[in-house]
């Protein structure tokens, strides 16, 4: 209940936001709301920082699940190679 009071007084903001934009803000919100209850058992009594870690956390999740994507369809390259201008790439 806190948090959607929270989230309505972002929407005056959000009116003004362009459509792409608009939409990225809403996404943002749902994942605040998928965070809701953790963000109530936070000891914290500014509502906006859980709020804010909430959308973080979500976006960290989708990073690490993007990364993984990525690595399981791009090869590694070999160890220690250089390329062209003479820099050295190392392999984790």
């Amino acid at each position: 209940m806190a948090l959607e009071s929270e989230i309505a007084r972002w929407s005056g903001f959000a009116k003004v936001l362009r459509k792409s934009h608009r939409e990225s803000f809403d996404e943002l919100m749902d994942i605040s709301r998928s965070f809701a209850s953790a963000g109530g058992n936070a000891t914290n009594p500014i509502l906006f920082e859980p709020f804010v870690i909430s959308i973080l956390l979500g976006q960290q999740e989708r990073i690490r699940k993007l990364e993984k994507e990525l690595q399981a369809i791009k090869p590694d390259p070999p160890a220690n190679t250089t390329n062209q201008e003479g820099l050295v790439f190392y392999k984790r």
